[in-house]
């Protein structure tokens, strides 16, 4: 795994998976907690291919998928800034919480689980972590 800085922004690469799947991914997540607010001007394809050191296709390919689940928008001259819609942001973030939700779930019962043992696994590990 290899880490980037890029402006205010620290990006995990790992050259064993696509590039653009894990740029979007860390973009998405940047945006959805809110690491990358509301309304901001979010790095240019050229600046974010020169310092992660990878093919500016690649990261043009994640930011018009940004666009695509309308987190992002360009403006003409000015570059690429992440949505003023704090709405958009909210019903994303609630959507990727439902599919990783979704995908734990998912998991667990291909392992056998049931949904009590489910319910005092995620209750063991919350007093593990600490209430947060």
């Amino acid at each position: 795994m290899n880490e980037r800085q890029v402006g205010p922004l620290l990006l995990t690469l790992d050259l064993s998976r696509p590039l653009y799947e894990q740029i979007l991914t860390q973009m998405r997540r940047f945006i959805a907690r809110g690491t990358i607010h509301a309304g901001e001007k979010i790095p240019s394809v050229r600046e974010m291919a020169h310092k992660l050191k990878i093919n500016p296709n690649t990261v043009m390919h994640a930011y018009q998928e940004l666009e695509r689940d309308g987190l992002t928008e360009k403006r003409r001259g000015q570059g690429t800034f992440v949505t003023e819609s704090a709405a958009q942001i909210r019903r994303f973030k609630e959507r990727l919480a439902f599919d990783y939700s979704d995908q734990f779930l998912e998991n667990m019962y291909c392992l056998g689980f049931r949904w009590t043992e489910i319910q005092s696994f995620l209750n063991t590990i919350k007093k593990k972590k600490g209430e947060r």
